[in-house]
């Protein structure tokens, strides 16, 4: 016999929420079987191009002033940060997944025990907070974040691991919480980053000058 957690019981139930909207998303997932594969498959790897992302911001910075750098070293801490945020209102509000309210609907993710959580999501929380912090770094890396962002939203819903809400929810969360967070680093770190940029880590945080290039 299978014991239920007891915080499962009290579980929020979203779907009355979005529900129908939910059930149109994923009805469209039924209608593209062929799309179902490597969206299941992107959702968890095309978090790895908010991590390139960041890390091209880092690889910019390296030319760039000492508050740039701490910028671009501040925005894993704050998507870190944001992830972590989010994690606790997950415990706090407690709404269980889709499947579990909406049995009859299409899904393309199996089905996650009770007690994971819902709301909010935490893919979206990722993309969002990356965002956030690449906004304060560079405008050009934070548009491009905002398509995958998105992206990344929609897939949590079109495979069935969240409401649309929750990928709202996620976005309101993340959105204030690593820009706040990457701001806050990008003033008090700087002189921190700044005797890292000219001791032993100076590698990699300083790009080489031409000089230099040129006394080989």
């Amino acid at each position: 016999m299978t014991t239920v957690h007891p915080a499962a019981h009290l579980a929020f139930d979203g779907s009355g929420i979005d529900g129908s909207l939910f059930t149109s998303v994923t009805g469209f997932a039924h209608d593209t079987k062929w799309l179902n594969t490597p969206l299941d498959l992107w959702t968890n790897a095309g978090l790895g191009v908010f991590a390139i992302l960041m890390l091209l911001g880092w690889w910019n910075a390296r030319r760039r002033d000492d508050r740039t750098m701490t910028l671009a070293l501040a925005a894993p801490i704050a998507v870190g940060f944001a992830f972590a945020v989010a994690e606790v209102a997950k415990k706090l509000v407690a709404e269980v997944r889709p499947c579990y309210s909406l049995p009859h609907a299409y899904f393309v993710d199996t089905c996650p025990v009770r007690t994971d959580y819902a709301f909010p999501s935490g893919h979206s929380t990722t993309a969002f907070a990356t965002v956030a912090a690449l906004w304060l770094l560079d405008r050009w890396l934070a548009a491009i974040a905002t398509g995958f962002a998105f992206f990344e939203g929609f897939t949590r819903v079109y495979l069935g691991d969240h409401y649309p809400h929750d990928v709202i929810g996620a976005a309101l969360l993340a959105l204030p919480v690593a820009f706040l967070a990457s701001w806050f680093l990008g003033r008090v770190a700087v002189p921190l980053v700044g005797r890292l940029r000219e001791g032993a880590l100076s590698p990699l945080l300083t790009a080489p000058t031409r000089a230099a290039h040129a006394a080989r």
